[in-house]
């Protein structure tokens, strides 16, 4: 069985890696997420991904081991939206998506001692009309300064606020668990 190194500061990430029943180990590769040259929204998470990769020694990595990274942007209406950095960007993001349809893309990049493979898992989500106070409080309480689109689908918002969803549950969480499974399965053959 592999063991893997996640790359992530991200809580979520951390505990639905547990859950797989890999062996983890945790490490903090810092990089600047931004881009150079242009990508398609739905390119951009697994871009990151890669980057966050490079940053990383693979000559380090022993024959059993595998680094994960990823990265998660939402898009609605062809915009990508990262993470806020305020209180009115986290408002902004949450108002335009009530009564929306989004997409959030996670991108996965695995990195073996000789191979490398990326790939981005999608999920549809769709809130329902969120009152002004509903934005408020969530972002008062709950501050979401730390996820993609300015929520986390299994906190309050998610709970009262989404009402459809087509496709992975936890990738919204930041980790496509299934795909992430069947990808390190593939790896072992």
């Amino acid at each position: 069985m592999y063991e893997l190194i996640l790359a992530s500061k991200s809580p979520r990430r951390r505990e639905l890696l547990l859950e797989l029943g890999y062996p983890v180990i945790f490490a903090d590769i810092l990089v600047d997420e931004h881009l150079e040259g242009e990508y398609a929204p739905e390119a951009v998470a697994e871009a990151i991904a890669r980057k966050k990769a490079s940053a990383f020694d693979a000559e380090t990595l022993r024959n059993n081991q595998i680094l994960v990274t990823a990265d998660t942007v939402v898009i609605c209406n062809n915009q990508v939206m990262g993470k806020p950095h305020n209180r009115e960007e986290a408002i902004s993001a949450l108002k335009l998506l009530s009564n929306q349809w989004h997409n959030v893309c996670t991108g996965v990049c695995l990195v073996s001692r000789n191979a490398q493979k990326s790939f981005t898992e999608t999920t549809r989500v769709h809130f329902k009309t969120l009152s002004d106070e509903e934005v408020l409080h969530y972002v008062e309480k709950f501050e979401p300064y730390d996820k993609a689109g300015s929520y986390g689908i299994q906190e309050w918002i998610g709970l009262i606020g989404i009402d459809r969803i087509e496709g992975c549950y936890y990738n919204v969480m930041g980790l496509p668990t299934s795909r992430l499974y069947q990808e390190l399965q593939s790896l072992g053959q």
